[in-house]
């Protein structure tokens, strides 16, 4: 056993310019793509309610100049918004249009209070989706902004039980969202078609009095710099832009991650994989969705017949050599259930296939039963990684933050389990690039992410995919999902 505290993972900027914060890093240099094709000019398209529209657009272009930080002594976790413009940071500027905006009308959301939850949120999607089917013919609209409903109740996800038992001793892993009633996975879903991603903003982002329903299950309104700074970091990634990369060390193979996760369909009685989910060093992220799965009578986890495993990388692959034309040297694949020898040796035959030299086997679990305990009233620290053995790790991705001294999270941080099935990389590099996973996420700025990339959208993705038929063709760019 031994316990090792990992420094905090680097991020790339402009400049090659290097920093532990996003926001900081931006702050200092501005967004990696800087200096080669930067997203100068972001045409917003604007989908709600006259109102709605009206306060967004005024909020958007308060956020063209310095928003002040939260009233703190902890300086570096409350940082000022400085300005969206062509002049410093992002130096990129965005621009709204009349003609990119489409009013939904007041009264037919009001129609919708006291029906039932999961259908209002059906009709308040297919009036949206209206909508931007008319904004999806304007060819230089570059995302579209979707103004929630106000007075739809955010409930949250329907519980199921979970098809797997991903914990250290085989303990239920929780329940799996359903996604049945929620307004975020069927537009995202419905708007699939659709050329622009959407970014789904909330009354609460712009209006400071606003508050959200007591049913609904949001989390505390964060302040008004944090908002701006996750907000715009959303919109220049979903526009095309990279507003962080993780460093390559010279000499080191270009690597990629995949993340393979499991989800049910919308009628509950199938297990499909969510999809394989392949990142590049700059986040680029490719979506694949895979062939059904089947759980295991023997450890409860959903699991791949040899055929498919080789068919989901094999895709995955393609697809990332279509969009980026090379292939990678090295592929770290992040599963959430355990291997068997059949899908090791999918996995494999898909990387000898197409000539990846290098690729290792890890699963992650959500929790781990082992914790770890400092002296005091602070949580670990974010990066304390406990080595039970050779192949199992505990990892905590949430925690004590060093730059910002002070734990930024509601509840006790619970560490993530890592287990090694096949690898050449040393625990610790491994571990380490997990932890760097956890801040390519372009919907916030601040060190609180808990999964890496390759399976935080697993939950997103899989809630999502749901809603599309089975022999729908997802899109392939996260953009579409976060």
């Amino acid at each position: 056993m031994k316990v090792t505290v990992l420094d905090e993972p680097v991020l790339e900027f402009a400049y090659g310019g290097r920093h532990t914060d996003p926001r900081h890093g931006i702050d200092f240099f501005g967004p990696a793509d800087l200096l080669d094709s930067p997203v100068a000019v972001i045409r917003i398209g604007i989908v709600g309610t006259q109102e709605s529209i009206d306060g967004t657009r005024r909020w958007l272009d308060k956020c063209r100049s310095e928003i002040a930080a939260k009233q703190s002594p902890l300086g570096a976790l409350y940082l000022p918004f400085p300005g969206f413009s062509a002049e410093r940071t992002f130096h990129s500027v965005i621009e709204t249009n009349p003609r990119f905006e489409r009013a939904i009308r007041k009264r037919d959301l009001d129609a919708l209070d006291g029906t039932n939850p999961l259908t209002a949120t059906r009709k308040a999607v297919d009036l949206y989706v209206r909508e931007l089917v008319v904004l999806d013919e304007e060819r230089t609209c570059d995302v579209v902004l979707v103004c929630r409903p106000d007075n739809l109740i955010d409930t949250g996800s329907l519980p199921s039980r979970r098809p797997t038992a991903d914990g250290a001793n085989g303990e239920p892993s929780g329940p799996l969202p359903v996604g049945q009633g929620d307004f975020h996975s069927l537009l995202k879903a419905a708007a699939l078609r659709f050329r622009q991603p959407t970014q789904i903003i909330r009354r609460s982002t712009w209006d400071p009095g606003f508050r959200e329903p007591k049913q609904s299950q949001v989390r505390a309104k964060q302040d008004e710099a944090t908002r701006a700074w996750n907000l715009h970091t959303a919109l220049y990634y979903k526009a095309g832009g990279v507003p962080w990369r993780l460093p390559r060390s010279s000499g080191s193979k270009a690597s990629c991650y995949v993340g393979v996760s499991f989800y049910r369909g919308s009628d509950q009685n199938r297990l499909e994989t969510s999809v394989a989910q392949i990142f590049n060093q700059l986040g680029d992220g490719v979506i694949v969705r895979g062939a059904p799965a089947q759980v295991s009578h023997e450890d409860k986890q959903p699991h791949l017949s040899e055929e498919d495993a080789h068919e989901l990388l094999s895709e995955a692959l393609k697809r990332y050599r279509i969009e980026h034309s090379q292939n990678p040297a090295r592929l770290v694949l992040h599963k959430t259930s355990s291997f068997t020898p059949q899908e090791a040796a999918g996995f494999y035959g898909a990387a000898d296939e197409h000539d990846i030299p290098a690729l290792e086997l890890v699963w992650i679990t959500r929790s781990d039963s082992a914790r770890l305990f400092r002296r005091g009233e602070q949580p670990p620290l974010r990066g304390s990684l406990l080595s039970l053995d050779d192949k199992r790790h505990v990892l905590y991705t949430k925690g004590s933050t060093p730059f910002y001294k002070v734990y930024n999270g509601p509840y006790i941080p619970k560490p993530i389990g890592i287990r090694l099935h096949s690898t050449e990389s040393s625990p610790e590099t491994l571990a380490s690039e997990i932890l760097a996973l956890t801040k390519m996420n372009w919907n916030a700025t601040n060190l609180d992410g808990a999964d890496p990339i390759t399976l935080r959208t697993a939950n997103r993705v899989g809630d999502i995919l749901r809603h599309l038929g089975g022999n729908s063709t997802p899109q392939g760019s996260y953009a579409y999902y976060m």
